[in-house]
């Protein structure tokens, strides 16, 4: 399998001679990545909606998210550091390529609707700070793209300095903030006390949940965490998940405290010279300064979210990149993945505000955010699946208080999300003229939802026996060789393709060559990556085809014979006759598969490819 981002896998050495504080500074950095999506303009819209609305009432369901987010955080981190995978690798190798294609769909509309947060904070910070119009600045976030590929060139420390930086801007902005605001301390440790106040509480609390705790950061984390390099020892695995959850444990805390912040400043202005109606960002920005008094109040507010929208877009155009190589093992250049993730964003954004105008952009945020909330539970299930699972865990799965706690989170947000999908349901077909429509298209799609879920709950549970990495040949191969009669000294190639074909084929040629005869194994990775990158590509298909091109090598060289492998790239019926007229071969050998229908039409038009372009015999071998 190929490695999570690559270009910055492992690249960060924590092997050295550093002890104490030095060797945990070696760790940081992964989780404060992770931090800047638990304080992005999709945060902002949610909390200053709760504020607003709500006074300190909602802080509960900060502290409640930010713990959530810091054992889920750590369980995402847990997987990357045990397995070298990340959780859309995990995935891939678990489920069905079906299931696996809907998940990536989930996780795609989970990036787009974060993406469409930080595009529009960046846009509204830029507009409240430069007064450039909204449109304008949507189409300047555009540029983050280019910032990104040059941080990620210079090496992920220097990425994890920078969005640093830009979270230090933010706590001190918002320090500055509580000493405008002056909260009332004891109505603030009252907002720790659970309580919605009504129906509507309930949705802002949902897209808190969602804005907190996001489903593309459990992806990313599980990633970030394998660009340290330290010794795969149990000791040096162990260290690995202390540091990292020391990582967590501050960066987590920090985001909880913007977070809070910005509810706080809400509910100490808005809320509380009754204007409870504030959910507008820019509404927010106007005004702070006649409502603290201070001209500061409003740049401090417009250069962090700025910093906000910022550092969140970096992370998220990475996520977007991780779901993508991992569900798909399909690796293409990573401008032009940042790019569509960036676009795909930016349409909806555009189409939004020319269509309804600026003043839609709070609802934006706000919906996105709930979205993010829907999308929890495809995320969620599987991480607490594959860290429970001792086998994959390899000695370092989670202890059952670990797994009850997890689960716990799991029944709430899943629970909360199925009321809010029931609710809103609901509500279309008492408003709707024609329920009919909503009967035909929304509830069926609801139900398909639902089912999914219900499958990843409970399939590691009826399904004992795990399925091993998802490829298109079996694991267990192996020649049964049958005694070789004929010693003629003969170059021959044969094509494999790692079904039971093969055993036939190679035991025909073994007959005719001997072990005075020289062979040569052939096989063509067919995937899209490898037509379009041919022998520079490295992905999931072209390691386990390399793996077991070696598995064959081996079997054949400890019984004695003359074996060399040779892996090619693109569509058979063209590489293979490459091949064969660039080599000195006697003859090539390939077996049939037993096919009808389709499939027969497939092997058969390569078959016949193969024949009229190579200059020896070609042997069929039927299975």
């Amino acid at each position: 399998m190929s490695k999570s981002l690559e270009e910055v896998n492992q690249s960060v050495i924590t092997n050295g001679n550093a002890k104490g504080f030095r060797k945990i500074l070696a760790f940081l950095g992964p989780a404060y990545l992770i931090s800047v999506g638990y304080m992005d303009p999709g945060n902002w819209a949610t909390d200053i909606a709760g504020g607003s609305q709500f006074g300190y009432a909602l802080i509960w369901v900060l502290l409640m998210s930010n713990i959530m987010a810091l054992l889920l955080q750590s369980l995402s981190a847990r997987l990357g550091i045990v397995t070298q995978h990340d959780l859309a690798q995990a995935s891939r190798e678990t489920y069905s390529k079906y299931v696996n294609y809907v998940l990536y769909f989930l996780a795609e509309v989970a990036i787009a609707a974060c993406d469409l947060a930080e595009v529009l904070g960046m846009a509204i910070g830029i507009n409240l700070l430069f007064g450039i119009p909204l449109i304008q600045g949507v189409l300047i976030t555009v540029l983050d793209t280019f910032l990104l590929l040059f941080l990620i060139n210079k090496g992920i420390r220097k990425m994890e300095a920078f969005i640093i930086a830009l979270v230090l801007i933010i706590g001190v902005s918002f320090i500055f903030e509580m000493i405008f605001a002056q909260p009332e301390a004891g109505k603030v440790l009252s907002g720790l006390i659970p309580s919605l106040p009504n129906a509507n509480a309930l949705y802002i609390a949902i897209g808190i949940i969602g804005a907190t705790v996001m489903p593309h950061n459990l992806y990313l984390h599980s990633s970030l965490v394998q660009t340290r390099k330290f010794d795969r020892t149990a000791k040096g695995i162990k260290q690995a998940l202390k540091y990292n959850f020391i990582d967590s444990t501050i960066a987590l805390n920090l985001a909880f405290f913007v977070n809070a912040a910005i509810l706080i400043l809400a509910a100490a202005t808005f809320y509380k010279n009754g204007m409870f109606e504030v959910a507008e960002i820019q509404d927010a920005h106007q005004l702070l300064a006649p409502l603290l008094g201070t001209s500061w109040a409003p740049i401090l507010f417009a250069v962090a979210l700025i910093a906000a929208g910022q550092s969140s877009t970096i992370t998220g155009t990475l996520a977007g990149q991780i779901i993508m190589e991992g569900y798909l093992n399909l690796r293409i250049q990573p401008w032009v993945r940042r790019i569509l993730t960036r676009l795909i964003a930016i349409v909806p954004a555009v189409v939004a505000i020319l269509y309804f105008g600026e003043s839609v952009t709070g609802k934006l945020l706000i919906l996105s955010q709930v979205i993010l909330s829907l999308q929890l539970g495809f995320a969620i299930i599987p991480l607490i699946h594959f860290v429970s699972d001792k086998t994959k865990m390899k000695g370092f799965h989670i202890s059952r208080t670990t797994q009850i706690a997890s689960w716990t989170i799991a029944a709430i947000i899943v629970s909360l999300n199925a009321k809010l999908v029931f609710d809103e349901i609901n509500g279309w077909l008492e408003s709707s003229s024609n329920p009919l429509v909503i009967w035909c298209t929304v509830i069926p799609i609801a139900i398909g939802f639902l089912l999914l879920l219900l499958y990843i709950i409970f399939e590691p549970f009826v399904v004992k026996v795990k399925k091993e990495i998802d490829n298109h040949s079996p694991h267990t191969l192996t020649l049964k060789i049958e005694d070789y009669k004929k010693y003629k000294k003969k170059n021959i190639a044969i094509s494999v393709d790692f079904s039971e074909a093969d055993n036939k084929a190679i035991s025909h040629a073994l007959d005719l060559g001997g072990r005075e005869g020289k062979y040569t194994l052939i096989h063509v990775v067919e995937t899209v990556g490898a037509m379009m990158y041919g022998n520079d590509i490295s992905d999931h298909e072209t390691t386990i085809d390399e793996k077991l091109l070696f598995e064959y090598y081996t079997m054949l060289v400890q019984q004695g014979f003359n074996v060399e492998t040779k892996l090619g790239f693109g569509k058979p019926g063209k590489i293979i006759p490459k091949l064969i007229n660039e080599g000195d071969y006697d003859f090539l050998i390939m077996g049939t598969h037993g096919h009808t229908g389709i499939k027969d039409l497939l092997f058969g038009t390569t078959v016949d490819t193969v024949r009229h372009r190579i200059k020896i015999p070609l042997f069929l071998v039927k299975n």
